[in-house]
């Protein structure tokens, strides 16, 4: 069975106020209007999520936004603790515990547990695409994969397609200023 994954870095996000904590940074404008963007981006890639997954941050709580705006219905979201700042292998072991029924997940979160976890699945994929992701995985990016699985907790011991590598700066029109 075919299971698509969207790995989905959250946008752009301003500096912590004095004595605010990493953890409540919001996005800045360049942030939100790239959420935008790759919300258009992801949906009108078609078939829309079974599940997102979303660390508790909330630059990726505000990156989920219009995400969700563009969705009707609204599939189910979790929103975890764990994924915040989590690394590629608790990504992964939280992808391997999917349920069965998933065929479809968005899982937002952060680096440098994402780029990680794109470049160790991604095996095969656009050669431009695995490049500029390999590169570097900037925010408000996504990459968004396919695999051959029968049961999630497979994931990762077989090759894991690229199918498109959405970054806001190709996808937006003019500049993106802060």
């Amino acid at each position: 069975m075919d299971r698509d994954i969207v790995l989905y870095r959250h946008a752009k996000a301003g500096i912590s106020k004095a004595g605010g904590s990493d953890h409540d940074r919001p996005l800045t404008g360049r942030g939100r209007r790239a959420a935008v963007a790759i919300a258009a981006a992801l949906v009108a890639r078609g078939a829309p999520p079974d599940l997102i997954l979303c660390s508790t941050a909330l630059r990726t709580r505000e990156t989920l936004e219009p995400l969700l705006a563009r969705l009707k219905p609204a599939p189910p979201v979790s929103i975890e603790p764990g994924l915040y700042l989590a690394s590629a292998p608790s990504l992964l072991a939280r992808l391997r515990q999917l349920p069965g029924d998933v065929e479809r997940v968005i899982l937002i979160g952060h680096n440098d547990g994402m780029a990680e976890l794109a470049r160790q699945l991604a095996t095969d994929g656009d050669p431009a695409a695995l490049v500029a992701m390999s590169s570097k995985y900037p925010t408000g990016a996504a990459a968004c994969l396919r695999a051959t699985l029968d049961d999630w907790s497979d994931l990762g011991r077989s090759g894991v397609y690229l199918q498109a590598f959405l970054r806001p700066r190709d996808l937006m029109t003019g500049a993106i200023n802060p």
